[in-house]
């Protein structure tokens, strides 16, 4: 799903391309694969009738792992696209990542 803000649309590019480091990449990537097994290992317990406490520790584990995700992408977006908005003159970028930080810090 796409927004069309005029923020939105402006933000790194047409296509919304963020350039992210080989570093930051390679961290991301792990970080999704591992939060990826840990939901195929839920989907395991439940399948198993796994007793529900230790099936929600695990959906726990994994919620705090794409917790952590979403933090690093945010923190890279206010580095990078917010920045650079705000650079362009574009104040409008500033709504949309306060609606993120509110999306994110619940």
């Amino acid at each position: 799903m796409t927004d069309p803000t005029p923020a939105a649309q402006a933000c790194c590019g047409k296509q919304k391309d963020t350039p992210r480091s080989d570093e930051l990449q390679a961290d991301l990537t792990r970080r999704i694969n591992r939060a990826i097994g840990q939901l195929g290992g839920v989907k395991a317990m439940i399948e198993d009738n796994r007793y529900c406490g230790d099936v929600l520790t695990q959906l726990a584990a994994v919620e705090s792992a794409v917790h952590a995700i979403s933090g690093i992408v945010l923190t890279n977006h206010f580095h990078t696209c917010v920045v650079e908005q705000i650079q362009a003159g574009n104040e409008e970028i500033v709504d949309e990542a306060l609606a993120l930080v509110k999306k994110f810090s619940r």
